[in-house]
């Protein structure tokens, strides 16, 4: 059957949180429940629906922001307690909205994420993680990377406490008490946990995670070892998750899986008869989706997907029609419901208009005066930089709480700027002066109207570092303006893995002097991306690294003193040896520098570029074939007189001009990083053959891969 839903908007609320909206359980079956959300500007509200009108059962006054909220109870009855992490701050709520509970964690940072079990509370800040049980401390764990969800396995069904975390170094780390049990390895950074069916399955050992880079999967955490069951890839490239939910919406007697991205996408996947996932339905909303939830609110009998989003929508996604079918005869009017409503909304509007030019009077008078500060209006920013390991670019995502004007892009380093489909802004660069001002970008985004989430591409080059940022000024009035700044790393295209080849053929940087660990440490955080900003605990630590461009690898491994680094690409290490003495000069640390060639690494790099240099020469010659072939085909009639390569570089045509289109700069990329290799290979032998350079170019523009490899042997 399809799935037909249709969209209501119920209310709004301030700026939400990943996990923040809650249904309260139904009274009977296919009742309608009360929606409780949360929100940063500190406000719990909970309301249900009468008649198509919101209507509030509580509401609290503001405070801090409000970061997750959960439901909980006496285990195996309903779970209608609601609870609230605000700060370091953990507060309970009745469905009534009496509170009656207050408890201060004393945890020196905010709270991240929550997860409630009976009396048992799962906490975690950035690093931290506790476990209390009535309100008092039983488990402490600090982690090695950042804890972004935590959840706990069924303790009524798996009789037994495992707590689970899900860290930002794409591990999933399972506790028992204060100890690590065993660590899963996932496909990217894991942002949600979820119970599979919300109980944990058949097995009450099922666990949901979702990643920041959109991919979707399902892991059976038995007592010694995990099983991965299934995974979806991500191929339609979507956003990354932020909340996952079972529901059986479809009707059928299996729940389905309710799915929320963080580029607005509702998705709802059915299972198969071999319990695979299937994707049944999806829908976009304009921003981002922080919670979804399964249940039925609008009215009764009528189930529907509920989701929060980033600027406070609570958007239900209902099966009841909205065409009513008029029994035989009967004239189509609007009935007395719908003028009610329409009448209620137009008094409504009009006091909201009377509201806002009592405002602007007030703050006309306030800015005039002697006494005044600066009246600037603050707004939310939800922005996420990350780097694609697909085609090693950088996702910029910018989301704000209002409509977006325009946004300025400025960039210190040479970047270059890809074409994003979904991406509907104009797109206008200025000129910049890269020698006297250190701008090597200019370029501003006008949006269209009521856009709230603009989405950028970019690539960096490897070796170039500087800081990238973006001025986001919104449809407000008075004008004003928010400037965030993105680091461009040296090593930006590394990517964080959890193996290497150790048979390829590495090269070897060694450092000692009198550095400490933290501090070698925050030279390894400035050099690459995915390194947790706090040193791990121990003595000593090794991280390994893959470059998304070329997949080349590093492993750097070090420890108060001594630093080594290995990678199979000369680049990559003459990168590191300029980068980091640099940084152990402005601390007036003395380094002793050693470092190791291998003459073999540098072919072997040479036969990793050659697919992807081969492959972009091919696309630049059907490229410029294109239009003469098209000629042809016009004075010809047909195509029939062309060689098979050719008729299938025409029926390709656009599909190659896209891809070209979408890769500017590619060339000279590749060719720059053979050139960088170049040099870099005769730099450590101490001879500089920048005069070769031209030479080196002929014959890549004449490319064959013995002939590129003869003269770097020969020069």
């Amino acid at each position: 059957m399809d799935l037909n839903l249709n969209r209501a908007d119920y209310l709004q609320v301030g700026v939400t949180s990943q996990k923040t909206m809650k249904l309260l359980p139904a009274s009977r079956y296919r009742a309608t429940q009360k929606v409780v959300v949360g929100d940063h500007d500190g406000v719990v509200m909970c309301f249900g629906m009468k008649k198509g009108e919101a209507v509030t059962v509580f509401k609290t006054l503001p405070g801090q922001k409000i970061a997750r909220l959960e439901l909980g109870g006496v285990l195996n009855t309903p779970q209608e307690k609601i609870f609230i992490a605000a700060g370091s701050e953990i507060r309970g709520f009745t469905k009534r909205g009496k509170q009656f509970l207050s408890f201060e964690t004393n945890l020196t940072e905010s709270i991240k994420a929550m997860h409630i079990s009976g009396s048992d509370l799962f906490l975690s800040a950035s690093y931290i993680y506790n476990h209390y049980c009535d309100c008092k401390d039983q488990h402490y764990y600090l982690s090695g990377d950042k804890i972004n969800d935590v959840i706990c396995l069924p303790v009524e069904r798996v009789l037994r406490e495992v707590p689970v975390l899900a860290c930002q170094d794409r591990v999933l780390r399972v506790l028992q008490g204060s100890d690590v049990m065993y660590e899963i390895e996932v496909p990217g950074p894991p942002t949600v946990l979820a119970l599979h069916n919300g109980n944990g399955g058949d097995s009450g050992e099922d666990l949901l995670f979702g990643t920041s880079d959109g991919k979707l999967g399902l892991i059976q955490i038995t007592t010694s070892k995990a099983i991965h069951k299934w995974e979806i890839r991500n191929e339609k490239k979507r956003g990354g998750i932020l909340c996952i939910d079972s529901f059986d919406i479809v009707g059928d007697g299996v729940k389905d899986l309710l799915v929320g991205r963080d580029d607005g996408m509702v998705e709802v996947y059915s299972f198969d008869n071999a319990n695979e996932p299937v994707l049944r339905f999806d829908q976009t909303l304009s921003e981002s989706v922080t919670s979804i939830q399964g249940g039925c609110v609008g009215k009764d009998g009528y189930d529907e997907i509920v989701v929060s989003t980033y600027s406070g929508w609570v958007t239900g996604l209902t099966t009841e029609p909205i065409h009513k079918e008029s029994g035989p005869g009967e004239e189509l009017k609007i009935n007395q419901e719908m003028q009610n409503k329409i009448s209620s909304l137009r008094s409504e509007l009009e006091h909201l208009q009377y509201k806002v030019l009592q405002e602007r009077e007030k703050y006309q008078q306030s800015s005039q005066s002697s006494k005044a500060k600066s009246a600037v209006p603050s707004f939310s920013v939800n922005d996420k930089f990350t780097l694609n390991k697909d085609d090693a670019s950088y996702s910029l995502i910018l989301e704000v709480q209002t409509a977006i004007d325009n946004v300025l892009i400025q960039s210190d380093v040479p970047i270059d700027l890809l074409d994003v489909d979904k991406n509907s802004a104009v797109v206008s660069f200025s000129s910049c002066d890269s020698e006297s001002n250190d701008n090597f970008l200019l370029a501003t985004y006008r949006c269209q109207a009521n856009t709230t989430r603009l989405e950028l591409k970019i690539r960096s080059i490897e070796g170039q570092y500087g800081t990238l940022q973006a001025y986001v000024t919104p449809r407000i009035q008075p004008k004003t303006c928010q400037v965030r700044q993105y680091l461009i790393k040296p090593l930006s295209l590394h990517q964080r893995t959890h193996f290497i080849d150790h048979d390829r053929p590495m090269n070897t940087l060694t450092l000692t002097g009198q550095f400490s660990f933290a501090e070698l440490h925050s030279w390894v955080v400035f050099c690459l991306p995915e390194v947790p900003e706090k040193p791990p605990a121990g003595e000593c630590v090794t991280f390994y690294f893959q470059n998304t461009f070329l997949d080349t690898q590093l492993e750097s491994t070090y420890r108060k003193g001594e630093g080594v680094f290995k990678s199979d690409n000369i680049s990559t290490i003459s990168i590191l040896k300029d980068v980091l003495s640099k940084e152990a000069t402005k601390r007036k640390i003395n380094l002793n520098i050693l470092y190791e060639i291998n003459e073999v690494s540098v072919k072997h790099t040479l036969k990793l570029i050659h697919p992807k240099l081969e492959y972009q020469l091919l696309l630049a010659k059907k490229v410029q074939l294109i239009d003469a072939l098209k000629e042809l085909q016009v004075h010809e009639g047909n195509t029939n007189f062309l060689i098979p390569e050719y008729r299938c570089i025409l029926e390709e045509a656009d599909h190659l001009q896209e891809e070209y289109k979408k890769q500017p700069a590619h060339l000279e990329r590749l060719y720059g990083m053979i050139t960088d290799l170049f040099i870099d290979k005769f730099k450590f032998k101490g001879t500089n053959v920048k005069t070769k350079v031209p030479l080196l170019l002929e014959i890549l523009d004449g490319y064959d891969q013995n002939a590129l490899i003869a003269f770097f042997d020969a020069a």
